[in-house]
């Protein structure tokens, strides 16, 4: 089945949202004959989607395999830019790599997403467990025309972005752990590394990695006292493709209010799932310890640290403890 004409089917199925589309309306579309739709309903059929077929209705889609290609993902996506084009690897080293790679010649939104990971990584070139089939691990590319001081605000808000998605899709709520953590009861659950490629006075690409553990059931025993998955806080399997479309509606729908009115509605919003806010906190920066009480982020998106004799420290890159 030619990619492009699954990609036209998948369109007319996305636009028609769970309802009939009959076998003469998806000919039109795609350009085909009636007994040539069928053949690629089919193939569908065998890639795992679940098709409902009525005489005189035609056809809709009821169910879909829990993966997170290319097909998937544009079933439902709720966006007019972020994900439109979507660049799927089974298996890749690591999605940012993959995004560095194709920055430069792709457009705005593509969206680099990957079944594993055999090289994940957080900040500092930390490892990130990505094992097969269970979270998602995935870049998106963005060119907003702004200076590279303005690019560690898009962590903050992608971190906004992707609690809220967690929220929408599980009823789950996350917390934020400043600059790139989300949390569920004390434990990491998602990691957010933002890059640039950029000329001294423009951003060229800022390339937001999001590892995010959905479906693991087990971590290995260095991790199992700081990772969690929203399937084991939730107690149930959560459609990895409905999460991600969830993320790009966010994450579009604020980067538009960012570009249009700045940052400070984003700001509010992150502040509302920081864990760390109003609590104290020892930041380990390249330049030694400062333990002092975290009293909120500046317009940079910079943290703000009191020190135990009242002085505010800049935080601009760090780990993170908070005190129990």
């Amino acid at each position: 089945m030619q990619s492009s004409v699954k990609h036209k089917l998948l369109e007319v199925f996305s636009k028609a949202d769970g309802e009939f589309v009959s076998g003469q309306a998806l000919a039109d579309h795609i350009g085909c004959s009636r007994t040539a739709v069928w053949k690629h309903i089919e193939s569908l059929r065998q890639e795992g989607f679940e098709l409902e077929a009525v005489r005189n209705k035609g056809y809709r889609i009821t169910g879909k395999p829990d993966k997170v290609s290319e097909n998937e993902l544009l079933i439902g996506l709720q966006t007019d830019q972020l994900g439109k084009q979507i660049v799927f690897k089974e298996t890749v080293e690591s999605t940012q790599k993959e995004a560095h790679k194709i920055a430069e010649e792709s457009e705005e939104g593509t969206l680099v997403i990957a079944e594993e990971q055999t090289s994940g990584r957080g900040r500092m070139t930390r490892a990130w467990h990505s094992p097969k089939g269970t979270g998602i691990w995935m870049s998106l590319i963005l060119k907003p025309n702004l200076p590279p001081v303005k690019a560690p605000q898009f962590t903050l808000i992608a971190a906004v972005a992707v609690a809220e998605a967690i929220q929408d899709v599980t009823g789950l709520t996350p917390e934020i752990k400043w600059p790139n953590d989300l949390l569920m009861n004390g434990k990491k659950i998602t990691g957010i590394l933002t890059e640039l490629q950029a000329d001294a006075d423009r951003i060229r690409s800022i390339i937001i990695g999001i590892g995010m553990n959905v479906n693991q059931q087990a971590f290995p025993a260095e991790l199992e006292d700081i990772a969690t998955s929203l399937a084991i806080e939730k107690g149930e399997t959560i459609s990895r493709a409905k999460l991600v479309q969830a993320i790009l509606k966010n994450m579009e729908i604020y980067y538009k209010e960012y570009v249009e009115n700045g940052f400070a509605s984003i700001k509010q919003k992150w502040e509302s799932f920081a864990v760390s806010i109003g609590r104290h906190i020892t930041a380990r920066t390249v330049n030694g310890s400062i333990r002092g009480k975290a009293i909120g982020i500046t317009e940079e998106g910079v943290l703000k640290l009191q020190d135990e004799e009242g002085i505010i420290h800049s935080i601009y890159s760090a780990d993170i403890e908070i005190e129990r």
